[in-house]
C-alpha cells in the first residue's frame, strides 16, 4: 500500500507523543476580568477570581469601559482585589472623555489604593462606530498616556499590540511605529489583541523584532465559549476567524456541554502550538469565567499552589 503525503502526515500523528504529555508547567499567566454590572455578575466574577487565584498569575487586569463608563466599578473591583486576595491587580486606564488632570487623579487614586500596575490604552469612543477624537485638554494617544503615568508614579505599565494591525492603522509599519512610541515612552510590555492562528503571533513577533522592538510581547488568548459573541468581538477589532472554527462550532448552539468541550480542545491546542514556538507567557481574556482558562493552564502543566 502506498500512502499519499497527506496520509503519511496523518499516520505520523497516530504515533507521536501526546500533545500535553508531561509538560513542565514552565509558563507564566495573567488573566483579564471586567467589572460586573449586577449582583449576579459580581458573584460570578469573584467565584472566577477565587478559582484562578491558586494558579499564581503574574497579574490580573480589570477593564475600563468606553468613555470611562465603568470607572467607579473598575476602581471598586481593583481595590477589592488588593484588599481581599493575594493577586497583583493591573487597572486599565484610557484617554477617552477625560482631561489629563482627571486621568492623573484616577492614577493617583490607584497608587494610593496599592495598585502598582496600569494597562494604558487609548480607548474606544463611547459610541460605537465613531472615530476617536482627543480632548484638547486630554491625552492624545496611548503613548502620551504612558508618559503621563510615568510622571504620576513609578507604575509598571502594559500597553496593547495588534498582531493583525489596528483597524485604524494605514500599514503594519505605521502600527509598529505606534507600538514603538508607547514602549519608548516607558511601557514595560505589550499584550496583544486576541487572535486565532499561531502563525499570526509568530509573524508579528518577527516583524516587531525586525523593527527593533525588544520588549516582551505577550499573546492575548480568548477561549471561544460563545462563537456568535466571539464573531461580533472579532469584527469590532479586525481579528480574522478561520473558516474551520466556524464549521467546528456549527450546530452546538443548544449543546453547552459539548460546546465547552470543543472550546477547551481548540484553545488548548492553540496554546500548545504557541508553546511549541517558544511562548512562555499567556494572557487570558476570561470574560469573567474561570473554567476554560483554568483547564488550558492545567493542560499546559500549570498547577494550583
Amino acid at each position: 500500500m502506498i500512502l499519499t503525503l497527506d496520509q503519511m502526515t496523518e499516520a505520523q500523528n497516530a504515533v507521536r507523543q501526546p500533545l500535553f504529555a508531561d509538560l513542565k508547567g514552565d509558563i507564566g499567566v495573567s488573566f483579564e476580568f471586567f467589572p460586573p454590572k449586577t449582583e449576579k455578575m459580581e458573584e460570578t466574577l469573584w467565584d472566577s477570581i477565587k478559582a484562578l487565584e491558586p494558579l499564581r498569575p503574574r497579574f490580573v487586569s480589570v477593564t475600563y469601559g468606553a468613555g470611562g463608563s465603568t470607572r467607579e466599578r473598575t476602581h471598586a473591583t481593583v481595590s477589592r482585589l488588593v484588599r481581599e486576595t493575594t493577586l497583583t491587580p493591573a487597572a486599565h486606564l484610557t484617554c477617552v472623555d477625560a482631561s489629563r488632570g482627571e486621568i492623573d487623579d484616577v492614577a493617583r487614586a490607584y497608587w494610593d489604593a496599592g495598585v502598582r500596575h496600569i494597562v494604558a490604552l487609548r480607548g474606544d469612543p463611547p459610541r460605537a462606530g465613531e472615530r476617536f477624537v482627543p480632548r484638547a485638554d486630554g491625552y492624545e494617544n496611548a503613548a502620551a498616556l504612558v508618559e503621563g503615568l510615568r510622571r504620576v508614579a513609578d507604575f509598571e505599565i502594559s500597553v496593547a499590540a495588534y498582531p493583525e494591525m489596528h483597524p485604524e492603522a494605514a500599514s503594519i509599519a505605521q502600527d509598529l511605529d505606534n507600538l514603538k512610541r508607547k514602549l519608548d515612552a516607558g511601557a514595560h510590555r505589550a499584550i496583544t489583541q486576541f487572535f486565532f492562528e499561531p502563525e499570526t503571533y509568530f509573524r508579528f513577533r518577527d516583524h516587531a523584532a525586525a523593527a527593533g522592538l525588544n520588549a516582551e510581547i505577550v499573546p492575548g488568548i480568548l477561549p471561544v465559549s460563545n462563537f456568535a459573541q466571539t464573531k461580533r468581538m472579532a469584527e469590532m477589532c479586525g481579528t480574522a476567524i478561520p473558516g474551520w472554527m466556524g464549521r467546528l462550532f456549527d450546530g452546538l448552539e443548544e449543546r453547552p456541554a459539548a460546546r465547552g468541550l470543543v472550546a477547551a480542545t481548540v484553545a488548548a491546542e492553540f496554546c500548545r502550538r504557541l508553546y511549541a514556538g517558544g511562548v512562555r507567557e499567556f494572557h487570558f481574556y476570561t470574560l469573567n469565567r474561570a473554567d476554560l482558562s483554568y483547564a488550558i493552564c492545567h493542560m499546559l502543566g500549570k498547577r494550583a499552589a
